[in-house]
């Protein structure tokens, strides 16, 4: 079963930032038809995109739509089958990275030494933890065959 194309009027398409994510959904469903996606999946992706194909939004709104098409798309493919996009867990465990390792460390570094303004100093350590994990899970998802063809810009 294949994946239906995004079909939209050119005269919704008029703003460049809308162009670019139209043009990024277009490719995500493109690199998606040559994965072997279960047909359940397919028909939720199918869904979606016929809910797109079908609105009259324009600018800002048609942006918002298409955004929260490729993310419920990608989130779908992640949680049913470990489905991901390139860079996708880095870009995930950097932010993680910061906040749950990064912050703390920074916190009881601050607390030890007596000057809380050194709680910065974790944030990079955070980073650093988390860029590590996010790409060694994106290495991983590469060798099993696991990752699409495509980074996420927008």
């Amino acid at each position: 079963m294949e994946i239906n194309q995004l079909n939209l009027n050119p005269e919704q398409i008029s703003n460049e930032k809308v162009k670019k994510l139209y043009l990024q959904v277009q490719e995500l469903i493109e690199k998606l038809n040559h994965k072997n996606i279960p047909s359940g999946t397919v028909q939720f992706i199918n869904q979606k995109i016929s809910d797109v194909n079908a609105t009259v939004l324009i600018g800002f709104q048609l942006q918002k739509l298409l955004k929260s098409t490729q993310t419920t798309i990608i989130k779908k493919l992640e949680t049913d089958h470990k489905v991901v996009p390139k860079n996708y867990y880095r870009n995930l465990w950097t932010a993680l990275g910061m906040s749950a390792f990064g912050l703390p460390f920074g916190l009881l570094f601050g607390l030890l030494i007596g000057n809380i303004g050194l709680m910065a100093i974790g944030l990079p350590i955070g980073l650093a933890i988390g860029v590590g994990v996010g790409t060694s899970m994106d290495k991983k998802a590469l060798k099993e065959g696991r990752q699409i063809d495509i980074e996420l810009k927008f």
